[in-house]
């Protein structure tokens, strides 16, 4: 067999794919999906190449991104199937549009910085989302529409503190932002104070949860202005809390206990231990 006969990876994907889905001997389940169905799933593999990430496993990420990657191609059969589009039309849409945005790159203009090439990003984007609008004849009634607002485009689907990140990053862009870190702690105290009245007062809980929702998104600004990604820390004290919770668990299981056996003076004794162990730990490093 010669090379020439020999299937590319991704021409061996797709046709993987389309057996999977093809009505005369595919796969049930393959079958049955649909964009909707299939959504959840790319979130949740979105997610395990983040984790690989964190963890620093480069053969996790390898499996992981090929799990992302099948994603693309489960829609684009999809797609393919009723008329839409197919894979080459999703990479040549791509193609066009990361030579699009890099005009320094692929073109004449002078973007000298990442500063600078993501405001240069961000306004063909927004350009982008006109065009997208006007296509869709948005324009035709403009005294019967709201306008055009910086927010738009930022996906509802998003986790939600990334999403709050997001919307606040597009408020500032246009000047609705505090000039350094310190307004934002007195933002957190003013909402921390307003969460604790609700809570006093016992206010109903749409009160309560109104109150701490905006102190979550107060937090998140906090995380904006000192560049740090609250998804990611977050992520990150997740692993931190299981990592000393399990170690509180092993403690206690050498002396014959569990935590449902245990006091909270108990456990909350052993936390510390490792929490002191951790810092310590931490210190030696630096």
């Amino acid at each position: 067999m010669s090379s020439s006969t020999i299937p590319s990876p991704i021409d061996q994907l797709l046709e993987i794919m389309a057996k999977l889905r093809d009505p005369d001997g595919g796969c049930p389940w393959d079958l049955e999906q649909s964009f909707e169905t299939i959504a959840p799933h790319t979130i949740e593999e979105a997610y395990e190449v983040a984790e690989a990430i964190a963890r620093r496993d480069m053969q996790e990420l390898k499996d992981e991104l090929g799990d992302l990657m099948f994603q693309v191609v489960f829609y684009a059969q999809m797609a393919r199937e009723i008329g839409e589009f197919d894979f080459n039309d999703v990479v040549r849409a791509v193609s066009e549009k990361m030579i699009r945005r890099h005009p320094h790159v692929f073109g004449t203009e002078d973007i000298p910085t990442a500063e600078a090439q993501t405001a240069a990003w961000e306004e063909v984007k927004a350009r982008e989302r006109a065009e997208k609008s006007a296509r869709a004849g948005l324009e035709a009634d403009a005294d019967a529409l709201t306008p055009p607002s910086a927010l738009d485009g930022v996906a509802l689907a998003l986790p939600a503190l990334t999403r709050a990140v997001k919307l606040q990053k597009r408020a500032a862009r246009v000047g609705f932002d505090w000039p350094d870190v310190r307004p934002v702690f007195d933002k957190i105290r003013e909402e921390l104070g307003e969460l604790q009245a609700e809570i006093d007062t016992k206010a109903d809980a749409a009160r309560i949860a109104e109150e701490y929702g905006d102190l979550l998104f107060v937090i998140a600004n906090l995380g904006r202005h000192l560049a740090l990604d609250p998804e990611t820390v977050l992520r990150a004290a997740n692993r931190k809390f299981v990592r000393r919770f399990q170690g509180v668990e092993k403690i206690l299981a050498r002396d014959g206990k569990t935590p449902a056996e245990s006091t909270l003076e108990e456990m909350d004794a052993i936390w510390n231990e490792i929490r002191a162990a951790d810092k310590l730990a931490n210190s030696s490093d630096s």
